[in-house]
């Protein structure tokens, strides 16, 4: 039976600060490797710096590519799509729920 879900601010805190700088790293990737928008537009639309941008494209921030559970790679390429077709939104509590619950804590 599956855990119901129940939303702890120790648990989302454990979460931005564990998987988001690599999701939000992969998601960059995938925008201007994948998608071909530019850093600059990329930088845009999230609202961050360029050199945000360019440090995430050379993993001075986030962390390296690497593999995320199956339910995270599905949130991060609905994200991507949100943010290049300008549609749509992630929130935390979409990520958290999609993260196994012996993950969260």
């Amino acid at each position: 039976m599956t855990e119901p879900f129940h939303c702890d601010i120790m648990r989302c805190d454990n979460l931005v600060r564990r998987l988001l700088p690599a999701m939000r790293a992969e998601m960059v990737y995938r925008l201007v490797n994948e998608r071909g928008i530019s850093q600059s537009e990329v930088s845009k639309r999230l609202g961050v710096s360029r050199a945000a941008i360019s440090q995430y494209m050379s993993r001075k921030r986030g962390c390296n590519r690497g593999e995320f559970p199956e339910k995270l790679e599905m949130i991060i390429e609905q994200w991507v799509s949100a943010i290049a077709s300008g549609e749509g939104r992630i929130t935390i509590c979409d990520i958290c729920r999609s993260t196994d619950p012996s993950d969260r804590r």
